[in-house]
C-alpha cells in the first residue's frame, strides 16, 4: 500500500477517533470542527510516529499488491488512536486556558 493511501486512511481514522473522543469526553470537547480538525492532525501524526517506531515496515510484496490488511489496520488503529489522544489533549489545554 502506498504511504499517501496510509496517510488517508490514518487522517480518516483520526478524524473519527477525535469526534469519538470529543463525544466521549464531553468535557473536553472542541465542537466537532475541532474535534475533527485535532483528530484528522492526530491521525496524520500518530501514522507518522507508528511508522518512525518501526510500526509500519514498508515490505516491498505488500506495497506491489496495494493492499495490506495489516497495514490498513494498523493505520486506522494509529490513525484513530492518535487523533483521539490530540483531540483529549487539546481538550485540556483549552479548558485549562478557559478559567
Amino acid at each position: 500500500m502506498g504511504m499517501g493511501m496510509e496517510l488517508i486512511i490514518q487522517i480518516i481514522a483520526g478524524l473519527i477517533g477525535g469526534n469519538a473522543a470529543g463525544a466521549g469526553l464531553k468535557n473536553l470537547s472542541l465542537g466537532t470542527a475541532g474535534n475533527s480538525v485535532a483528530g484528522a492532525v492526530g491521525g496524520g501524526l500518530g501514522g507518522v510516529l507508528m511508522g518512525m517506531l518501526g510500526g509500519a515496515a514498508p515490505d516491498a510484496a505488500a506495497a506491489a499488491s496495494g493492499l495490506d490488511i495489516g497495514a490498513i489496520v494498523q493505520a486506522v488503529v494509529g490513525g484513530g488512536a492518535g487523533g483521539a489522544v490530540l483531540t483529549a489533549i487539546l481538550g485540556m489545554v483549552k479548558k485549562a486556558l478557559v478559567k
